[in-house]
């Protein structure tokens, strides 16, 4: 199935500053928004927006032509979220935790033994996350993401904590997940190139 994220002439101010004006955009499936600029920019402010979770001054998005205003639950069971925290339970397991996403959204029929190899936390599923090192707990998030059947993936600084092996390993998962149809918003400081139809949006 396709699916299309869209908006329209948004604008966003947060105390005395306008972060972004007049912004529009189209997805389809199989591409990619990557937000472009220096921390502290705006690009999160802006995925927040995108989800529904910052109130816009003007402007509208749009979930398969439908404002996701009138459509919020559906549209956030489209999606899932790689933020800077990961929003993992800390006194829980790597597994636990990724048994609680179950209850929250579709999951996919891929082998999760299989997605604990290709990430490298197999050996780690029966530690509590609090005692896993930031890029461990990044690839947790990482396979959380892998094992949800949903088009969209949000992505918010997704190399963080990563080194460059785990960097490669980003754009390669992004890169499947778009050629199967999905669709990502991606927000990154740094250069990001991929085989995949690229939409950039450069905040100052």
């Amino acid at each position: 199935m396709t699916h299309k994220l869209s908006a329209d002439n948004l604008t966003l101010i947060r105390g005395e500053r306008c972060l972004f004006q007049g912004l529009s955009f189209a997805l389809e499936s199989g591409g990619l928004l990557l937000l472009e600029g220096r921390n502290g920019c705006g690009k999160t402010s802006l995925m927040r927006a995108i989800a529904g979770m910052l109130s816009l001054e003007t402007g509208q998005v749009f979930w398969d032509e439908t404002p996701v205003e009138k459509q919020r639950q559906e549209f956030h069971g489209a999606l899932v979220w790689l933020a800077h925290r990961t929003g993992l339970k800390g006194d829980l397991t790597l597994v636990e935790n990724l048994g609680f996403e179950r209850s929250l959204r579709a999951q996919s029929s891929v082998d999760t033994e299989s997605v604990y190899e290709r990430l490298g936390i197999s050996r780690l599923k029966k530690l509590i996350l609090r005692s896993l090192s930031a890029g461990q707990q990044r690839r947790v998030a990482l396979a959380r993401m892998l094992l949800a059947d949903v088009p969209l993936w949000f992505m918010d600084e997704p190399f963080t904590n990563l080194d460059r092996e785990g960097r490669a390993l980003v754009i390669e998962l992004v890169e499947e997940h778009l050629a199967k149809g999905g669709m990502c918003v991606m927000a990154a400081h740094q250069d990001v190139e991929l085989k995949a139809p690229v939409r950039r949006v450069k905040i100052q």
